[in-house]
């Protein structure tokens, strides 16, 4: 729901039932949006007291690419409103073809969430250097921070070749959240179609063919659930959040 500002946001969520929400602090590649939310601000304080009176919470925020010229502290600020708003993970993806380099930027990341209460979460993306599982889990691994974790994502994992039994190679520690959406069976055949699928083409869990009951079983028991599915369509934001909403519902209803 990209296009609601995060008080609308939130305002949708307690309306629906949801429990918490994810936030666009940053955005997620040039020309996308994102809302700023400044300490100290009038929206702070108004977002503070929607989430006092509606009892959703902040989760996460998103979302941050670790390519080359990657500079930590730069998101500092962004740290800073995110912990006020009481969120608990920071979603990036990796990007930099240089791979110790990478490792080293995702750790001083993670030192500098660290001192907010913030984890972050590396997810794979097809068309990222970080582009499976096994080379999240490896970074994050590799950078060995104890807020760093591994975000799988339904659709990315299938999309870069992955099956929910690729969990078992990866330590349950660093699998902190995940994502659920659903699509239809077939890989996209050109990588232009795979990422407008994954920005704008997913299905709710339990409308498509991808192994949600797999995955769920393959999960750690304390891994973060959320649901992420980007939709075209001129539906309203009200009505696609209703849809997701009674459709997962519905799915793990249908989980044994």
């Amino acid at each position: 729901m990209l296009e609601l500002p995060p008080i609308d946001l939130l305002r949708l969520a307690a309306k629906i039932g949801y429990a918490s929400v994810g936030l666009r602090l940053h955005p997620a590649f040039p020309g996308s949006p994102c809302y700023g939310i400044a300490p100290g601000s009038d929206q702070m304080r108004e977002m503070w007291r929607r989430i006092d009176g509606d009892g959703v919470r902040v989760d996460d925020i998103e979302f941050v690419t670790i390519a080359a010229d990657f500079v930590s502290d730069d998101l500092a600020p962004i740290l800073e409103s995110a912990s006020l708003l009481g969120a608990r993970r920071l979603s990036v993806c990796g990007d930099d073809p240089d791979r110790s380099r990478l490792v080293a930027s995702f750790a001083e990341l993670c030192d500098l969430a660290a001192g907010f209460d913030i984890g972050v979460d590396l997810e794979c993306m097809a068309w990222r250097q970080v582009a499976n599982l096994s080379d999240a889990a490896s970074v994050v691994a590799a950078a060995g921070r104890p807020n760093g974790g591994v975000l799988v994502d339904a659709l990315h994992l299938a999309r870069t070749g992955g099956v929910p039994s690729d969990l078992r190679d990866v330590s349950p520690a660093l699998i902190r959240s995940a994502q659920f959406c659903d699509a239809p069976p077939a890989r996209p055949i050109s990588m232009d179609a795979i990422i407008q699928e994954a920005r704008a083409g997913r299905l709710p869990p339990g409308e498509g063919a991808l192994p949600l009951q797999a995955l769920l079983e393959e999960l750690p028991q304390d891994t973060t659930l959320s649901v992420e599915v980007p939709m075209s369509g001129d539906v309203p934001p009200e009505d696609r959040a209703q849809r997701i909403f009674v459709a997962t519902k519905r799915w793990f209803g249908t989980c044994r």
